[in-house]
């Protein structure tokens, strides 16, 4: 049974993480767009450098929960084929 509960494991980490790695991803390109915009209209430079750090810091994080959810997904189909083939 233990191939079961490592499926469920597998399928319950791709569905929290998959979302979640969207989410950031787009609110990262949000804010990747408006620390551009500060940096456009002549904002102090500390005040962009900023705003862009964290946006690239939580784009990049989306990035790599994203890669996780793969790995998490592909885990589960191969789980799944195996309890399938045999």
């Amino acid at each position: 049974m233990t191939n079961a509960n490592d499926r469920q494991q597998q399928y319950r980490s791709w569905i929290t993480k998959a979302p979640l790695a969207l989410v950031l991803t787009g609110l990262g390109a949000s804010l990747i767009s408006e620390a551009a915009v500060a940096k456009q209209s002549g904002a102090p430079a500390l005040h962009w450098v900023i705003k862009g750090t964290v946006a690239l810091t939580v784009f990049n994080s989306g990035l790599s929960i994203l890669a996780d959810a793969s790995k998490h997904r592909a885990h589960y189909e191969r789980l799944r084929d195996v309890q399938h083939d045999g």
